[in-house]
């Protein structure tokens, strides 16, 4: 499979609009789970058809919400044999709310959720939102192909490590895909702040020093790309020399960047990402003195 191009103006209308379903879906998983820290009982999972909830409990046993980008429908699963859809098309956020509150309903599910998108700026109730509407199948399906590549090299990177690490997820507040790596030793509090996202979720996000990656589609007049930073950023991790030439640190972030039209150029995408992954991990923990002998092991060349 080759990566797909993704330019952000391609397909605004359609992100910002799956952005909020992908956060209906997440919040339910959000409701029905046990918390987990650093909250790894909120995101989505990619898979070989799209992004999946998996497995969440409710009194009479559990299920499963799956964004089906091949066959472009929401399915819900239940652990009874059920399998309910709704079809992934053109239509506001208020109908796509109210047609999947109807799918739980019809499964026997009872959930309460909060009806507000976070992290990002217009923040209409779900139930109210008749602008946002559109859906591009053809860049949803660009979407899910270039979350599928990042997911498999970020997985790969994963499995050099064997400290404490997140899976790979899909974060829907941020609408981004991510893999985190722990030193093992506190963080500072963090000072949140947050554009509309309370402070004391950032704080258990944040409660422990840490190196994390992963890839962004784009959005806001900003173009697709994969990321790496460090909490707390130890001294000179920006000025840091990093791989390959085409990463930069964004002062603004916070964060290295590897634009993802560079990945597209590149004779070997990823080999470019990892390189981008490995230096950008390798400073932080350096200039943050991660005992690296006890959590690393070996790359295991493919």
């Amino acid at each position: 499979m080759r990566w797909p191009a993704l330019p952000a103006d391609s397909w605004t209308a359609t992100r910002e609009t799956l952005h909020r379903w992908t956060q209906i879906v997440g919040k339910t998983r959000l409701a029905l789970s046990p918390l987990l820290n650093h909250w790894w009982q909120v995101p989505l999972y990619v898979t070989p058809r799209g992004l999946s909830t998996r497995s969440i409990p409710y009194p009479d046993g559990a299920f499963e919400v799956l964004f089906d980008f091949h066959a472009h429908q929401l399915v819900l699963y239940t652990s009874d044999g059920q399998a309910r859809t709704l079809k992934l098309e053109p239509q506001s956020v208020a109908e796509f709310y109210g047609r999947y509150q109807a799918l739980l309903r019809e499964a026997g599910i009872q959930v309460k959720l909060w009806p507000v998108p976070v992290e990002v700026d217009d923040r209409t109730p779900f139930a109210e939102d008749h602008q946002h509407k559109a859906y591009d199948a053809d860049a949803v399906r660009r979407f899910w192909q270039a979350l599928l590549l990042a997911d498999q090299v970020l997985r790969e990177f994963r499995s050099r490590f064997a400290g404490k690490a997140s899976p790979v997820h899909f974060f829907w507040g941020s609408f981004d895909l991510a893999v985190t790596r722990f030193s093992g030793r506190p963080a500072p509090e963090h000072p949140g702040g947050i554009p509309n996202l309370a402070d004391w979720v950032t704080r258990e996000s944040y409660s422990a020093e840490l190196s994390s990656a992963g890839w962004w589609p784009g959005g806001d007049g900003a173009e697709a790309a994969f990321y790496s930073y460090a909490y707390p950023a130890p001294a000179g991790f920006a000025e840091a020399d990093v791989q390959p030439a085409a990463a930069r640190f964004d002062a603004e972030r916070g964060e290295f960047l590897l634009p993802y039209a560079q990945v597209l150029l590149a004779a070997d995408p990823r080999g470019m990402v990892l390189d981008f992954l490995q230096s950008t991990y390798e400073a932080a923990a350096n200039l943050a003195h991660w005992d690296r002998t006890a959590l690393e092991r070996a790359a295991t060349q493919k």
